[in-house]
């Protein structure tokens, strides 16, 4: 079994075989991956499935069933407009005489949606050796239940609750879990931490849905709820539909004419270095996303979809990589690309800004006035802030700039990722702003500065 990790979405997919023949669930878009994994491995990928329609990413399934003849495995029950192998909670696959997957209805981060058991046959019986868990049971949490709508969460999430126990009383405890969200997927509903594997077994023992009461979990969770990005609202329709294999041909070239008009009609120009040399010196007017976190989840979150997008990169591998990221969410169009450096792309003086550290903040707020922006999701803000902070969400930034203070502000975040992106859009307004590129748990208290809570 080889999980094939998309960390910047914080999803897994799987190549499971017996040295002849494969499956793979829940494949990501860019199926190239997978295809040049099964022809390492020497294997035939002769049947794909899908846990559940993704909400946070365009699926490869019926791309990857098509390049390769594999039948396409899809809850009978999903309303699709495309040709699929129907599978429903019991039905058993024989992959081939030592291998065959059983499908276990495990409604809950969507109603229809199901896991996997892996069972190995021999002489001696059959035994589960793993189970494909979706977005049903995670390493030490559980998918979230309200992508589907508020009027569908309350049954979603006891629907969740019933369905890790199922696995926990079907499955041996020597099973291996094998979720595709919980890596810092926004589909999670809980922490999944740094867990990188784990077993029905050990399930059990800590996970919440399998510790607590209904009652107390149900409340728990829907209590933990946070926001989640835009774009999801356009993945489900798209994985309804079906998507095609992505185009990954290079995006045609950007001079330095065409991009300082393409900023000044209010296209979005991505700047992909890191966050350090974006504030050294940049277009004016671009955007710092970079490629070294996680990109598509805050571009897909943040910009108006269908906004004309081009990309600039230290290199083509760096757009090449950027833009993969990008077909995954569904943007597949690039009006154009740039690579080299900044002074390769305008004849303009450059943008930029300080960077700083919350030390810096402590000690600049006894010499002078400035604000504080803390761009974090409301319910970090809530858990601590420094206080006089003004808090606008990242993701609400666009719509809410008119409430960024006046004067010089000082921008944070949890990390310096966001904080970066939130400094960039300020900038290309013009604001006087400072980026803290800190770690707030690590760095804001121990630097003096007046911490507070909701």
């Amino acid at each position: 079994m080889v999980p094939i990790d998309t960390p910047t979405l914080g999803d897994r997919s799987y190549l499971a075989h017996d040295g002849s023949v494969a499956l793979v669930v829940d494949p990501q878009r860019d199926i190239d991956r997978v295809l040049a994994l099964a022809d390492e491995a020497g294997v035939r990928i002769a049947h794909v499935f899908e846990t559940h329609i993704h909400n946070d990413y365009l699926t490869g399934g019926l791309a990857l069933a098509e390049a390769t003849g594999a039948a396409y495995h899809v809850n009978a029950a999903d309303e699709v407009s495309y040709a699929r192998t129907p599978i429903s909670d019991g039905d058993v696959v024989e992959v081939s005489p030592s291998l065959r997957v059983r499908a276990i209805a495990t409604p809950g981060h969507t109603f229809t949606h199901l896991s996997y058991a892996l069972e190995s046959v021999s002489d001696d019986g059959i035994e589960a050796v793993g189970v494909f868990t979706g977005g049903s049971l995670l390493f030490g949490a559980t998918g979230r239940p309200d992508l589907l709508g508020h009027e569908h969460t309350s049954d979603l999430v006891h629907h969740q609750f019933s369905s890790a126990h199922r696995l926990a009383d079907e499955l041996p405890e020597h099973t291996h879990v094998l979720p595709t969200h919980g890596f810092g997927s926004f589909c999670s509903a809980g922490s999944t931490g740094d867990t990188t594997a784990s077993t029905i077994g050990a399930e059990k023992r800590q996970n919440p849905a399998l510790t607590q009461d209904e009652e107390k979990w149900v409340a728990d969770t829907l209590a933990g709820l946070d926001a989640y990005p835009a774009y999801y609202a356009h993945m489900a329709p798209g994985n309804s539909t079906g998507p095609s294999a992505p185009d990954l041909s290079t995006p045609e070239s950007a001079d330095k004419e065409t991009l300082a008009t393409r900023i000044a009609s209010g296209e979005w120009v991505v700047d992909l270095r890191t966050r350090t040399a974006f504030a050294a010196g940049h277009v004016t007017g671009t955007l710092n996303f970079g490629v070294d976190g996680q990109f598509a989840t805050y571009l897909g979150w943040i910009i108006p979809w269908g906004t004309p997008l081009t990309l600039l990169g230290e290199s083509p591998e760096q757009v090449a990589e950027a833009q993969r990221e990008l077909v995954r969410i569904g943007i597949d169009h690039l009006e154009g690309a740039a690579t080299g450096s900044p002074q390769d792309w305008t004849d303009a003086p450059l943008g930029s800004f300080e960077r700083a550290v919350f030390a810096d903040l402590a000690q600049v707020r006894h010499h002078r006035e400035v604000s504080v922006l803390d761009v974090r999701r409301t319910s970090e803000f809530d858990e601590a802030h420094i206080s006089g902070a003004v808090n606008v969400p990242l993701h609400e930034l666009l719509d809410r700039v008119d409430e960024v203070p006046s004067g010089e502000v000082w921008v944070h975040c949890a990390g310096g990722y966001r904080a970066s992106i939130a400094a960039s859009v300020l900038a290309a307004r013009g604001v006087h702003v400072v980026a803290v590129d800190d770690s707030f748990d690590e760095g804001a208290k121990p630097s003096g500065l007046p911490i507070a809570a909701a």
